[in-house]
């Protein structure tokens, strides 16, 4: 597969909830870049750790975070960029933003990943500490 089919298999298992599919497009060592400064920044190693903090997201959120494609994926040899909007809802809290995911993807796996957030400071206050 190429860098793009990756990354488009991995986003379609992920809007259908797939999760064990999705992940399985991950390296054994894959790093997740988590910008911000909040409860779940930071970098993430390995599919465990990038699913438990999912898991948080959408626990806190109560089940309401949500990420959709909007626009046509780029590619530059490895990485991939893929433009998002992403939203949620934390009691009296909401989000809703533009981001891009950077992918990078060797040998068929994603091995890296950084999210960009359109307003990380609106990101910072909706997650917390």
């Amino acid at each position: 597969m190429t860098a793009i089919e990756v990354v488009i298999a991995y986003g379609e298992a992920l809007g259908k909830g797939d999760i064990p599919t999705a992940f399985s497009y991950f390296s054994d060592n894959v790093k997740w870049h988590q910008p911000g400064d909040n409860q779940f920044s930071g970098l993430k190693n390995g599919a465990n750790e990038i699913g438990k903090m999912i898991a948080g997201m959408m626990e806190v959120s109560k089940g309401t975070f949500a990420l959709t494609p909007n626009g046509n994926l780029m590619v530059n040899g490895e990485l991939v960029a893929m433009p998002l909007r992403f939203s949620g809802t934390i009691e009296d809290r909401k989000m809703d933003m533009n981001g891009i995911d950077l992918f990078k993807v060797e040998n068929g796996k994603i091995t890296e990943v950084w999210l960009f957030s359109g307003d990380q400071e609106a990101e910072n206050t909706f997650w917390g500490k």
